[in-house]
């Protein structure tokens, strides 16, 4: 029997095309933003999205005030918030497409019914939600399988915190090593593996910003730096790349229960998000995305 229960789709550039929609609003607002405070720096939608690929707009005002040190009274900051959601669930309601090849995979999987499947976005509810019902996959996750770290949080947060990787799980009654987290970014990916969530990771949008260069360069960061235990660079692969987290889950396990690797996440933490959130699941053994990883290289050597 498999370990895996459930599979969390990070939401934009993994199931759906909203990175670039959203990021052109995004930057015309964070440059009013800045010409506001009288600062000479712009962005463009790609220049933006380079920055700050996979983190919300709240997350993204939060970096823009440290970095240029600048700050935004509370209800200034939540009115460019309503109005980035605003614009972008115009945009992407008129415009969002599914990623390549994503539909076919979700009907494959909702037909077997073997995997429950969740959404787990840094966006707003609402975008969330006028992304998935225009790329037409809204079927495949019903309003209780789609949490938000802007919308389902109090206080809200943005990934790579790792709490809303946790209460998906909680909510979903599935436990963190049992779940298999789809992320395409750095921020994303970390916030799975915070949580102790073993990564399957996404490249497949990264050719249109630089070819396959631009896609091996972050199917390395994916592997290397965030823990991820494989990696598609198209939908069409997701059986072959899924094969390969669960091995590496099950001789992860198996190493665990003959002692030979400690039975806690040690995936890469911060700081900031440390004591986050509810608690792993200590009962159920999982070792982490290095030894998860380190473990499977053995066992097929």
């Amino acid at each position: 029997m498999s370990p895996i229960k459930y599979l969390l789709f990070d939401c934009d550039n993994t199931l759906v095309l909203s990175e670039d929609l959203a990021f052109a609003g995004c930057a015309h607002l964070a440059n009013e933003l800045l010409a506001a405070h009288h600062i000479p720096h712009r962005y463009t939608g790609p220049t933006l999205q380079h920055e700050f690929v996979g983190m919300g707009f709240k997350g993204q005002l939060a970096q823009l005030q440290q970095k240029f040190q600048f700050s935004l009274p509370s209800h200034v900051e939540q009115a460019y918030i309503d109005r980035e959601l605003a614009v972008i669930c115009e945009n992407l309601a008129k415009e969002c497409e599914p990623c390549e090849g994503v539909l076919s995979v979700l009907e494959g999987i909702a037909a077997q019914g073997q995997l429950g499947m969740a959404i787990v976005s840094s966006s707003a509810m609402p975008r969330v939600v006028a992304g998935i019902r225009k790329a037409g996959m809204e079927r495949f996750f019903p309003a209780d399988k789609r949490f938000s770290a802007a919308t389902s949080l109090d206080p809200p947060s943005s990934k790579p915190d790792p709490t809303i990787y946790r209460f998906a799980c909680e909510r979903v009654g599935c436990a963190v090593g049992e779940a298999v987290a789809i992320e395409d970014s750095r921020s994303g990916a970390t916030a799975a593996t915070r949580a102790g969530i073993p990564l399957l990771g996404y490249v497949g949008p990264y050719f249109a910003e630089g070819g396959r260069a631009k896609q091996d360069e972050m199917a390395r960061v994916l592997r290397e730096e965030c823990g991820a235990l494989a990696v598609m660079y198209h939908w069409e692969e997701f059986e072959e790349k899924m094969a390969e987290v669960v091995r590496a889950v099950e001789a992860a396990n198996a190493a665990a229960v003959e002692g030979d690797t400690s039975a806690v996440d040690d995936g890469p933490l911060g700081d900031e998000e440390a004591g986050k959130g509810p608690a792993m699941d200590e009962g159920k053994v999982w070792t982490g995305q290095r030894g998860a990883r380190d473990s499977a290289m053995s066992a097929t050597a």
